[in-house]
């Protein structure tokens, strides 16, 4: 489940294009209302004032919405002199919330005020402009007579847009030539704004290089500007045109010691080794700004940037003490706002939803753009928090603002981790959303889940699962659906005892269709597994082999390397001990669960090379070490093996075996398989060494085991020993005690029982033992 992110939008010079001029005129409307202060007459003044100032700070704050209701307020009184100035201010304040038609039919009911006029007709046009409607952009400008300077070379940038609009970047150059080169006069904005129309007209003629100078010399003759970051900001634009972006520029002023430039430098140095897929170098250059003394608020958005790929890569603790600085450097509330929402993914990503929770609940009940995604975060938070009731308030609130999509998420998302919580009302849970939300995009995923359900039950329902999975496909599945589908139909099949054919084809597909899924270990050890089963040696080791390389770090490894040198071990391929030799050495050095019992493995390599003292060696190794207790009962029965087939060397080889048989025999005496493998192994040392009696007794004391109800019957060593006590005893012609043998043999109902009976009867027959 993953959080929803939010990236605050770059500022649009365009649309601060001709704020100041605007602004002006407003202040200027305010000190006219003060002129009654001087008069005598304060009441008038405060009544006149109150609102414009207000609005005006609100404005300051970028709190657009609150600052329009003032202005409107304003506007809309007849009685004060600044009907003007508040009608023009709301005008503003529409275009700042991007209400583009609005704000035109604002500024065109100003159009024949005598001061704000011409202002209203520069405003508008440039809406249109951005509307991409040079038409009746051209058709506005046109008809408006400019008669101061800056007027005249506003017009003059817009007519020059309106020519970028038209595809006409040669004759944009022209008309803006005279305005970047001597700006003296005019607004810092529209000198701004033109540097900007310039850099554009040169990226669609292809010449970046040359639209470059304009923006490298405005930063070199203004290091302190305020609007930086934007120019910074296209300047990497124009870069990132250019066939080999360029570095000199930003080094140097890296180099120098003047801020915010200086940061500002290191910031895009950084976005452009990011680009190149160098992320250590990047991350120098972060840690350079971050060390500065102070950071200057305008960087930080450059710390919100190394915060974030910090969360990504996992490092939530640098992540949250990097957004804690940038939180120290008083920046501007929508990046403050910001600083608080990564806070919150952060501590999501730490397991902390609680916190997250009220963090991203807090941004919630904000009036501002990031809320309603922060309600949704706040929501999934809870609901990871297992906070019942924060989860069900806050899905109320997501459906009381209309955010019906979302409240849907969450309500699946409740669904399927209820699900994986094993709780009872998940199936319920997921039947209601489908029910509630049958048009949902995500509704397959729902009846997936379903099928995972049905498929986990216990025992499984595999008809009820296989419905859910078919009813899943035909719902115009999502990517993480047919996922999830083809994912579940390969243990469906093996579930259902299909052919290994059938299972590995389908394990095939989903290799083939989900190359990038997470799952692809998990398919591709049970591809290996179907080979191994069906004794197809070779394609097993090769997928075990591939699994191990694909998923260095996966906890799979581990066990696929080990798997892999079993296959290599039952190959018929030459070269092949040698080969699951290096791959078991593999699986020792990761120091891992599989270690001992890779250790036996070689061992017993060791033995079919005819090399005795190593797999001695590895034996001993296991038993004096931290090897669990199946491991060390491996290595105790080896050992006697061994001495077992060097016995004709050494006869007192057979007592040293039958030693260590017998206290494996005892220290596994309720784990049937080792002790009735010891106990057999110790009879056939005894019948090696002529003892005969002491043989049979010990073949006896395994048929005579009985094992705790509840542990499955142990047939192997059983039935083996059970031949080999009625051997003893034809050949000595005691023909009674040898049919009493195949009795039990045949009582025990396991997979010799016929053999058994076959004996039995052939034993009857021969000797006329029917009483």
């Amino acid at each position: 489940m993953n959080l929803s992110g939010h990236l605050a939008g770059a500022i649009c010079i365009g649309m601060i294009a001709f704020a100041a001029p605007a602004s002006g005129q407003i202040k200027t409307e305010i000190a006219e209302a003060a002129r009654p202060l001087d008069e005598g007459v304060p009441e008038v003044a405060v009544y006149q004032l109150q609102k414009l100032l207000r609005a005006q700070a609100l404005a300051g704050l970028n709190r657009y919405g609150e600052a329009l209701q003032l202005y409107r307020e304003t506007a809309n009184d007849n009685s004060v002199p600044q009907q003007a100035a508040a009608a023009f201010g709301a005008a503003e304040m529409l275009r700042a919330l991007d209400q583009a038609d609005e704000a035109i039919r604002a500024y065109r009911a100003l159009e024949n005020d005598p001061r704000f006029g011409i202002s209203a007709r520069l405003r508008e046009a440039e809406l249109f402009i951005a509307k991409q409607d040079g038409v009746m952009a051209k058709r506005i400008l046109d008809g408006t007579q400019t008669k101061i300077t800056t007027d005249k070379r506003q017009k003059r940038l817009l007519h020059a847009r309106i020519e970028l609009l038209n595809q006409s970047p040669e004759k944009a150059v022209g008309l803006l030539d005279s305005l970047v080169k001597k700006s003296e006069g005019e607004s810092r904005e529209t000198a701004i704004a033109a540097l900007f129309a310039m850099a554009d007209a040169h990226l669609q003629m292809n010449t970046p290089e040359t639209g470059d100078d304009y923006l490298e010399g405005f930063i070199d003759r203004h290091p302190i500007d305020p609007a930086l970051p934007q120019v910074f900001a296209k300047l990497d634009q124009v870069y990132r045109a250019e066939r080999k972006p360029p570095r000199n520029e930003l080094e140097k002023w890296a180099r120098d010691a003047t801020q915010p430039r200086r940061g500002f430098a290191r910031w895009y140095l950084a976005q452009s080794e990011l680009r190149a897929g160098r992320r250590e170098e990047a991350i120098r250059q972060f840690e350079q700004i971050r060390r500065t003394t102070p950071v200057p608020a305008v960087l930080a958005p450059a710390l919100l940037q190394y915060a974030r790929l910090q969360i990504e890569a996992g490092k939530v603790n640098e992540a949250q003490a990097i957004l804690s600085e940038a939180g120290k450097t008083n920046p501007a509330p929508q990046v403050r706002e910001q600083i608080d929402f990564e806070s919150g993914r952060a501590m999501y990503a730490a397991l902390k939803f609680q916190d997250a929770a009220d963090r991203f609940e807090t941004l919630g009940n904000n009036r501002s753009a990031i809320a309603p995604v922060a309600l949704f975060n706040a929501s999934l938070a809870s609901l990871r928090a297992d906070d019942k009731t924060k989860t069900e308030r806050e899905k109320a609130e997501l459906v009381r603002r209309g955010q019906l999509d979302e409240a849907a998420e969450v309500a699946l998302e409740q669904a399927v981790i209820t699900a994986g919580r094993g709780e009872k009302n998940a199936g319920a849970l997921l039947q209601d959303f489908i029910r509630r939300f049958p048009s949902h995009p995500r509704v397959s995923e729902a009846q997936i889940a379903l099928a995972e359900m049905a498929y986990h039950a216990a025992p499984p329902k595999l008809d009820e699962a296989e419905k859910n999975l078919a009813a899943g496909r035909a719902a115009h599945p999502t990517e993480p659906a047919v996922e999830h589908a083809d994912y579940l139909a390969i243990w469906l099949a093996d579930a259902r005892g299909a052919d290994s054919d059938r299972v590995i084809a389908s394990a095939r597909d989903f290799l083939r269709a989900h190359p990038n899924s997470p799952l692809v270990a998990e398919v591709r050890l049970k591809l290996a597994e179907s080979h191994f089963r069906r004794q197809d040696f070779a394609s097993a080791q090769t997928e075990f082999e591939t699994l191990a390389q694909e998923n260095p770090k996966s906890a799979l490894t581990e066990q696929a390397l080990f798997l892999a040198a079993q296959s290599a071990m039952a190959s018929m391929a030459s070269q092949s001990l040698d080969h699951a030799l290096e791959l078991l050495t593999q699986v020792v050095a990761m120091n891992g669960e599989f270690r001992w019992a890779a250790r036996n493995e070689q061992a017993a390599i060791e033995r079919r090379l005819g090399k005795s003292q190593d797999a001695q060696a590895l034996y001993d190794e296991v038993l004096k070490e931290d090897a669990r207790g199946a491991e060390k009962r491996e290595a105790l029965c080896g050992k006697a093996d061994i001495l077992f087939e060097q016995a004709n060397a050494n006869a007192a080889n057979l007592d040293r075996a039958v030693g260590i048989y017998d206290q494996l025999a005892n220290e596994a005496a309720n784990q049937p398989h080792w002790r009735n493998q010891a106990l057999f192994k110790k009879g056939v040392c005894l019948e090696k060494e002529s003892d005969r009696d002491g043989a049979l007794a010990t073949f006896y004391r395994i048929l005579e085991f009985n094992p705790s109800p509840d542990r499955p019957p142990e047939f192997f060593w059983f039935y083996k020993a059970g031949f080999n006590a009625a051997r003893l005893l034809e050949e000595q012609q005691k023909w009674e005690a040898a049919a009493a043998i195949y009795e039990k043999l045949v009582a025990a109902n396991g997979p010799r029982s016929e053999e058994a009976s076959a004996r039995l009867g052939q034993l009857r027959l021969e000797h006329f033992l029917w009483q």
